[in-house]
């Protein structure tokens, strides 16, 4: 459905993309985290536990970064995580401010038992695109947001 908003061509056509951009991307989410609410898992939470995983021990602001959210808000996250038993904050011997954050055994196991899970969500979700388009479509968004042409 095209925008009602009465502005130049060039802005219709922006407004519009943006729109089913952002639809588009609404319900690709949505249907590849299905499998959390099972687990009782928010897309954060899943989010610390997937980066620990692939990364390994990390300091707090480091997850926050990785996962494009502040560190006041993983805080939270990371508390509730922690609240699980899914992950262990480990003080730095000789920095006593410096905080890694580690899977446990718990995490761990969770993290193994959802990522191939969460993995074909998005296999079978982007299927309906061709490899050429998958790429293209790849391209665009990092040209979205990186702002540059290339």
């Amino acid at each position: 459905m095209p925008t009602s908003f009465k502005g130049t061509k060039v802005e219709q056509e922006a407004l519009n993309t943006f729109v089913k951009l952002l639809r588009a991307a609404d319900t690709l989410s949505a249907l590849t985290h299905r499998h959390l609410a099972a687990k009782k898992l928010t897309v954060s939470q899943f989010g610390v536990l997937e980066t620990l995983h692939h990364l390994g021990p990390l300091c707090q602001a480091e997850v926050a970064k990785k996962n494009l959210k502040s560190t006041a808000n993983m805080t939270t996250v990371i508390d509730n995580l922690e609240k699980r038993g899914l992950v262990e904050r480990h003080r730095n011997d000789t920095d006593r401010r410096y905080i890694t954050l580690h899977l446990t055994t718990a995490g761990k196991n969770l993290i193994e038992e959802l990522f191939p899970i969460h993995v074909q969500g998005i296999v079978d979700r982007l299927d309906i695109l061709t490899p050429q388009e998958q790429q293209q479509l790849g391209q665009l968004c990092k040209k979205l947001g990186t702002g540059q042409q290339n």
